[in-house]
């Protein structure tokens, strides 16, 4: 059953705009629509809760759009939703209502993951980039600096088990969900390596580079770095072991700085970028969500004006505050009351310039279920790195001669 946030309308007739919401950013939205009502008394801002499975907020609006009565104005998206929606006609091309110059204020990746065949048709709010977490403490005390490579991470691992110093060297996302794939996508990025490049509808999950990647995942389990758990964590497990100092390097998304700075952990872990194979660069994946406005609303304008106010500094500075979410408006990493509460900040940005988009594809949901599927037979050894991968190779490109979504 699904609940409704929102202050009554005290107006004779507000225009009613809904979105439909994972629970706990509802929760946290609750603040921004109390206000928002406030100031615009003539729309009534209304937040369906959705579940906090992401999928199966994404599956809500899919069905909701397939019946064609959707009851939802606004769509609010995780980025790689964006393509899916556009391609199938579900969302309002948003290209002719903002200026260029009004777009350079976010960071480029969230704007270029929020357009499909050159059209705009989402707006960023919130944004993501995973990054390697280190206990800089024990760096320190073996003398090591933090690690560029995959070579120089397996080392300074090795090296801090030997000592007893940590359990675990590495832990990273293993699980097969979503966020298999976001970390693969760094892993890959490391490595010179490709998913897909939609412009030529290539693939390279089985060129040398990707089973390169693997192998690399692979050796971390086989020489103990990583616990063998590690094949079925997610965010929160991995977090879980960096925070309570049972593992020296954590790949994870900006949203565990604070948590971790909340905890005896404080004060001895730093952020950097993710690694890379020499003569390559680190890549982080990009997540992150915003607003798109749905094709079918009867309240376009109004849907609209909700957008812009949730793009505005200070409504991002706030729920940054209230949240820990990362804002997508570049101006904030440099503000100074964020940075004096947060002074990591400005330490983020390096790390989401460097960012690596999953495949822009109508077809991404099942590009990731195969390359999820492949992954994890790799990682639990039921099949080898190549032909795993030659397997997702072949599925894919099987994918993509299809076309549609």
């Amino acid at each position: 059953m699904f609940m409704f946030l929102g202050t009554p309308a005290f107006t004779q007739t507000p225009v009613p705009v809904k979105v439909l919401i994972q629970a706990i950013d509802a929760t946290h939205w609750q603040p921004l629509v109390t206000q928002f009502n406030q100031t615009h008394p003539n729309i009534q801002l209304q937040v369906v809760k959705g579940p906090n499975n992401t999928n199966l907020v994404e599956d809500l609006y899919t069905s909701a759009f397939l019946l064609g009565d959707s009851p939802y104005d606004l769509v609010y998206m995780d980025i790689v939703w964006v393509q899916k929606f556009a391609a199938a006609g579900w969302l309002a091309d948003l290209s002719d209502r903002m200026t260029p110059e009004e777009l350079n204020v976010y960071l480029q990746g969230d704007i270029e993951g929020g357009r499909y065949q050159g059209k705009l048709y989402r707006i960023p709010f919130q944004t993501d980039g995973g990054m390697l977490y280190y206990r800089r403490d024990l760096l320190e005390q073996i003398g090591a600096a933090p690690p560029e490579t995959f070579a120089e991470l397996m080392t300074i691992a090795k090296t801090l088990q030997e000592r007893n110093l940590v359990e675990w060297g590495y832990v990273w996302q293993g699980k097969q969900y979503e966020g298999l794939s976001a970390m693969f996508v760094e892993i890959l990025a490391g490595y010179g390596g490709f998913w897909i490049d939609p412009q030529m509808q290539a693939v390279g999950l089985d060129e040398a580079q990707a089973i390169a990647a693997v192998e690399f995942l692979r050796d971390t389990l086989a020489e103990g770095i990583s616990p063998p758990g590690v094949t079925t964590y997610s965010e929160e497990e991995t977090r879980r072991l960096f925070q309570n100092g049972k593992a020296a390097f954590l790949r994870n998304w900006p949203y565990v700085y604070s948590l971790a700075s909340d905890s005896d952990l404080a004060g001895k872990f730093a952020i950097k970028p993710m690694m890379h194979t020499p003569g390559n660069t680190s890549g982080a994946c990009l997540g992150g969500w915003g607003l798109g406005m749905a094709k079918s609303s009867q309240h376009p304008d109004a849907a609209w004006q909700a957008i812009e106010y949730f793009n505005q500094p200070e409504v991002q500075r706030q729920y940054f505050q209230q949240t820990g979410y990362v804002p997508a408006r570049r101006s904030l990493f440099y503000d100074s009351q964020l940075i004096t509460e947060s002074n990591y900040l400005p330490r983020l940005l390096p790390v989401l310039d460097n960012s690596v988009l999953r495949p822009p594809i109508p077809q991404y949901a099942q590009a990731s279920d195969i390359l999820q599927r492949y992954l994890s037979a790799a990682l639990t050894g039921r099949e080898t790195p190549q032909r795993a991968m030659e397997l997702a190779a072949k599925e894919t490109r099987v994918l993509l001669s299809r076309g549609g979504g």
